[in-house]
């Protein structure tokens, strides 16, 4: 009998909000703008392998490496990074970010750190960055990870620092034997932990960081060729950054971040990629065909949003190329340049490549043969399309009102979901989105006309989580916003 099943269809489409049964996005090609495809057909291979190629030619590119030779070291390395730039594009406002970092831990003597960015002018001054960091380190074998080991370069605090999380203490050494009962306690060896701590290191030694990350730079570099030469006119800003310092704790991007949020830079989105050019894990695993993306919870945070709108502009621009969300920050106790964004309250994601290859980190091991410049390309297609579309999109919309509160309630009869938001600029219409309380991504949409409230009847808000995007005319979308109940206060 076919009855059970047609009554838990009716069980469905009575408990869900009305219109729970909206029509499904587009399929992968339909309904795309060709410019934006062509934008994405215009990356090319052959220049990412060539920029890396250069790039590592300059034999290291660690942060406390000579400043003054023009063939080898940061200063070489950062110089030849802003007069490519230059060059790419008269369209592309090039300069240095410039930072003066004290002596402190692995900054072992007072620098001059220079990050490199160049700006894309849009419409408005809202921002979209794509980032990588162009900094390198040889640790040698202690450079390299085995297992779920923790990295010495990344995500590592000194005794009473800051923690990723924001817990403090000591991190264990991996292998390290606790003190037995009665022995007096053995005399601290921060260098064992972290050798970077050690001030005597020698920092020009070869560190190559071909994929860690010259992968990340050198997509950074070839994205602002092809926004720049696309002839688009975007109504957000693009910044295209290459980072210095993260390989001593995101010195780089936190100095950059704290600035932009004293000096009210309104950054929208941050794509970061760290290591996105291998396709051959260290056990042998290979995957080229999907790339990690991590962003900081909670669930309906800025940073998820973001990572959301990601993978469903990917699905139709590049199809081929899959988008595993993954609900953390970083990789486990590891971390990226995106994390200092997210620190200071922006919104920033983390593009990681699907198998890594440790052995082929921090060391001299990060050559040219690690990186598969297919699936590179691959994972920079999947970053332009998500930036293009949302810099032609309406900025997102506010689901708040004055006093910070969502503006969603149960009017008229008590049990309805009534949504209202902020018209956004340029917006032809707003898409809503609702899932059930417990599942991490959106069920269920709705196309609505240019209006600023919606009802749905007899959907109880307490079952359900809803959002909103602004749609141009163009059927270009926005991220969306969520209402979130505001944290209860204690009684």
């Amino acid at each position: 009998m076919k009855y059970p099943a047609l009554l838990v269809l009716l069980a469905a489409v009575l408990y869900a909000p009305a219109h729970a049964q909206a029509p499904a996005r587009p399929s992968p090609g339909a309904g795309l703008d060709p410019r934006i495809e062509k934008l994405i057909a215009s990356i090319s291979e052959e220049r990412l392998q060539q920029l890396l190629q250069k790039l590592v030619s300059f034999g290291t590119r660690n942060t406390l490496s000579d400043a003054t030779s023009p063939t080898r070291g940061i200063g070489a390395a950062r110089q030849w990074i802003f007069d490519e730039l230059k060059r790419t594009s008269p369209r592309l406002q090039v300069s240095f970010d410039t930072h003066q970092i004290p002596k402190a831990r692995r900054i072992t003597r007072d620098i001059e750190l220079r990050n490199v960015m160049a700006v894309l002018p849009g419409r408005s001054p809202r921002r979209i960055y794509v980032s990588g960091h162009y900094d390198s380190v040889n640790l040698g074998a202690r450079g390299q990870l085995a297992g779920n080991t923790r990295p010495p370069t990344e995500g590592v605090q000194a005794r009473g620092a800051q923690a990723p999380g924001g817990q403090r203490g000591e991190v264990q050494r991996p292998g390290a034997q606790a003190q037995a009962p009665g022995e007096p306690a053995a005399p601290p060896n921060p260098t064992a932990i972290d050798p970077q701590l050690n001030p005597n290191q020698d920092y020009n030694v070869d560190a190559p960081g071909a994929n860690d990350d010259g992968s990340g730079t050198v997509l950074s570099m070839e994205l602002a060729r092809v926004f720049a030469e696309s002839g688009i006119e975007f109504d957000a800003t693009l910044v295209f950054m290459t980072v210095a310092g993260e390989e001593q704790g995101l010195i780089g991007a936190a100095a950059y971040a704290k600035d932009a949020k004293a000096e009210n830079i309104p950054i929208q989105a941050w794509f970061n990629n760290d290591i996105v050019g291998n396709s051959r894990g260290g056990d042998g695993t290979v995957d080229s065909a999907t790339v990690r993306l991590y962003s900081v919870g909670p669930e309906d945070s800025p940073s998820r949003s973001l990572a959301q709108f990601t993978r469903r502009v990917a699905a139709q621009y590049v199809p081929s190329h899959g988008v595993r969300l993954i609900a953390r920050s970083d990789r486990f106790s590891r971390g990226g340049d995106h994390s200092a964004l997210n620190a200071q309250g922006f919104a920033a994601i983390g593009f990681r490549e699907s198998r890594e290859n440790y052995s082929k980190q921090h060391g001299p091991n990060d050559t040219l043969d690690g990186v598969d410049f297919r699936y590179l390309a691959q994972n920079a297609r999947v970053n332009a399309a998500a930036m293009a579309t949302l810099a032609l999109a309406p900025a997102p919309l506010d689901v708040t009102n004055a006093r910070g509160m969502p503006t969603i309630d149960r009017r008229p009869s008590g049990y309805d979901a009534h949504l209202r938001w902020t018209a956004s600029p340029g917006a032809a219409g707003y898409r809503i989105f609702w899932r059930n309380a417990w599942a991490p991504d959106w069920e269920h949409e709705l196309t609505v006309g240019n209006v600023t409230e919606y009802t749905f009847p007899h959907a109880n808000i307490d079952d359900w989580v809803f959002g909103v995007a602004a749609v141009d005319a163009a059927g270009h979308e926005s991220t969306v916003s969520v209402y979130v109940a505001p944290a209860r206060s204690d009684g």
